[in-house]
């Protein structure tokens, strides 16, 4: 017999870094969702005050459902992530999500995924642009073109059967985080993302794609630098052969 959905504990991991305009309005749409979603924020020492939103409403509003770690400087996307993954693992979550905290990813599609592995017989779901039915909003060419070909550039050198090998929305049955040797993770922005997928699928896990609608940030700044996409050309390499 399949559990019960509202037996089983999920929470989304969001890293957080400057993010004081869309810090309140994320944690609500998740909060809102059916469900029973829970959210951890991993801040790395945002001086924009975004921690502080966040246990305000920890303490006011949204009790044990909301969660948040705090770390000291900028110390990249991937570690947050991992960083979230163990702390996950450690209160007894079953499915854990990434997601990022300025609207890219929507909230409601976070069903969808949960759906996918819930149900659907996969061990990680990735909202995904580049399947039927996956979509771009508003975003610049020259950043289409680079997601792409680096969606593209993954799949010939690793074989990997992944359409959105940099995407970031995801969700994993616990039994993946767990087998995954998460100490052992080297990368940090888009190289991190195809990294997780990679290990997951050198691993025997099954990976569905759920076609998303993607769309630029309206509020805040965008995080990516040069050095990301230098570190995920390289990256996709060093993975083929070490990995």
């Amino acid at each position: 017999m399949a559990e019960k959905t509202n037996n089983l504990k999920k929470l989304v991991v969001i890293p957080t870094y400057n993010e004081k305009e869309n810090a309140a309005l994320i944690i609500a749409a998740v909060m809102e969702l059916p469900g029973d979603f829970h959210v951890l924020i991993v801040d790395d020492g945002s001086p924009d005050g975004t921690a502080d939103i966040v246990k305000d409403l920890m303490q006011h509003t949204y009790g044990q459902r909301l969660h948040i770690q705090e770390r000291t400087g900028k110390l990249g996307l991937g570690t947050a992530y991992i960083h979230g993954f163990k702390w996950a693992l450690q209160q007894g979550y079953d499915y854990i999500f990434e997601m990022d905290a300025d609207f890219s990813h929507k909230p409601k599609d976070l069903i969808r995924l949960f759906e996918a592995c819930h149900t659907e017989g996969a061990d990680l779901s990735v909202g995904s642009r580049y399947v039927k039915g996956g979509k771009l909003e508003n975003w610049p060419a020259d950043r289409i073109f680079l997601s792409k070909g680096a969606s593209f550039y993954t799949r010939i050198i690793t074989w990997m059967p992944v359409r959105d090998s940099t995407a970031g929305f995801v969700c994993y049955k616990r039994k993946v985080l767990e087998t995954l040797p998460l100490d052992e993770i080297r990368f940090i922005g888009y190289a991190f993302q195809i990294e997780m997928k990679y290990r997951s699928w050198k691993a025997g896990f099954k990976i569905k794609e759920v076609p998303i609608t993607f769309t630029d940030r309206v509020l805040g700044a965008s995080k990516m630098s040069k050095g990301i996409i230098k570190e995920a050309v390289l990256g996709v390499w060093k993975m083929k052969w070490f990995i």
